[in-house]
């Protein structure tokens, strides 16, 4: 079978597994399980505490020991175990501890996917810019299938949505086996600190690399908020009698959909952008995208306002792509292919890691602020201020971003 259908069936289902619970498990912990919201942020930053430790680990793994496809294919076998065993627990720190334990082997898949899509590519004499695009963007489409299916079944409002992740799971645990070969780099004379692979530090050493990490980081830290909050924040217009029967209350997860959808188109725009304008007008343009996301947010309803919710999907697709994708295809290009695995996986601690870390507690901890609580019971809930500061957030770093990072760039080059 050709490589690129491999690879595209492989991200596929990558992200069909995240999509069955990723935007509605806020949602359901909420509206039925009655979290509060900063136990909502805590349970989604264990993302950000799995990928500051994992990736990084499972990366120097994949670069000087084990096959990556094999160490996704058990990663993925393991986070089958541990999403069957979410979707049977209620309480809040069983919950919290299945869902780490889920992202602690759910996320370094990440950057292994990447990891094995770019190696394969390379085999092919493919050119990963402009092949790897269209290929992702499946990762995309098996993210919109979740949240339709998930959403269409009504399994949003309740723990079944997990069995279907768990189920997707263990199947691509197992076709990842059957993947190309992706074997560790060639075993050379290293130092201690090499063979322990902070190879992928030494990016720090570089000031370019070291603020566009930085800034990584910090932008990392919006990319989560609206998975977290979206469907709970739709879902609240329920109790406005106006607003109960709409479509964006009752279909929350397909409404929110968009965002993925306009990640498809985005996604292929990326090698034009990347290579017309270079790194720093991609991930400025994603910034302020992220500004007018939260914004309009804060501005929309499911009513008169649904054009403003629909905008902010479509916004959405600029600003999680031109960062994402675009900051791992930099990173890409500005590391030896000798640390590739090390280097994604430090990518994708700064972002992925600290920075969600940093948006799960810190999120929380504003969605908490401007809630009123009688005991557990939530009285009401200011949204509008809720996204305003998260959109004044984004400003501040768009606008140090593009007065510190300097990055020489010539078209003719790339």
């Amino acid at each position: 079978m050709n490589i690129k259908v491999r690879l595209t069936f492989m991200n596929f289902l990558q992200f069909f597994i995240w999509g069955t619970w990723l935007i509605s498990l806020g949602g359901y912990m909420g509206r039925n399980l009655h979290f509060e919201g900063g136990q909502i942020g805590a349970i989604f930053a264990t993302m950000g505490i799995s990928s500051l430790i994992m990736p990084g680990i499972i990366g120097v793994i994949a670069d000087k020991w084990i096959n990556a496809e094999k160490l996704y294919g058990i990663c993925h076998i393991l986070g089958a175990g541990f999403l069957l065993y979410a979707s049977t627990v209620t309480s809040y720190h069983q919950i919290y501890w299945a869902i780490l334990l889920n992202l602690l082997v759910y996320m370094p898949t990440l950057s292994l996917a990447n990891t094995i899509s770019y190696s394969a590519l390379e085999k092919s004499k493919c050119d990963i810019i402009k092949s790897f695009p269209p290929i992702r963007v499946w990762g995309t489409i098996g993210f919109i299938c979740a949240m339709w299916t998930v959403d269409l079944t009504g399994f949003k409002d309740s723990s079944a949505q997990l069995y279907v992740g768990s189920a997707a799971a263990l199947f691509l645990g197992l076709y990842a086996f059957t993947l190309p070969a992706c074997p560790p780099a060639k075993k050379q004379n290293k130092t201690f600190l090499s063979a322990l692979g902070f190879d992928a530090f030494k990016l720090f050493k570089t000031k370019k690399m070291a603020i566009f990490l930085f800034f990584s980081m910090l932008l990392g830290a919006a990319l989560q908020i609206t998975n977290s909050y979206g469907d709970l924040f739709l879902g609240s217009f329920s109790s406005i009698a106006q607003y109960a029967d709409s479509f964006g209350v009752k279909h929350s997860v397909i409404l929110l959909s968009i965002s993925q959808m306009s990640e498809t188109l985005f996604i292929l725009a990326i090698p034009f952008f990347f290579k017309h304008f270079g790194i720093k007008a991609v991930i400025l343009m994603s910034m302020f995208a992220w500004v007018f996301r939260f914004g309009l947010f804060g501005a929309g309803n499911p009513g008169s306002g649904l054009w403003m919710l629909v905008l902010s999907m479509i916004i959405y697709g600029m600003a999680f792509d031109f960062f994402n994708i675009s900051g791992s295809l930099f990173v890409e290009q500005e590391t030896d292919s000798s640390i590739r695995a090390s280097a994604q996986g430090l990518f994708f601690i700064m972002t992925n890691g600290l920075g969600a870390i940093i948006g799960g507690y810190a999120s929380g901890a504003v969605v908490d602020a401007f809630s009123q609580y009688n005991g557990k019971e939530l009285i009401s809930r200011d949204w509008t201020s809720i996204w305003y500061i998260f959109a004044l957030y984004a400003l501040v770093i768009g606008i140090l971003f593009a007065i510190i990072f300097k990055n020489k760039y010539n078209t003719h080059n790339e």
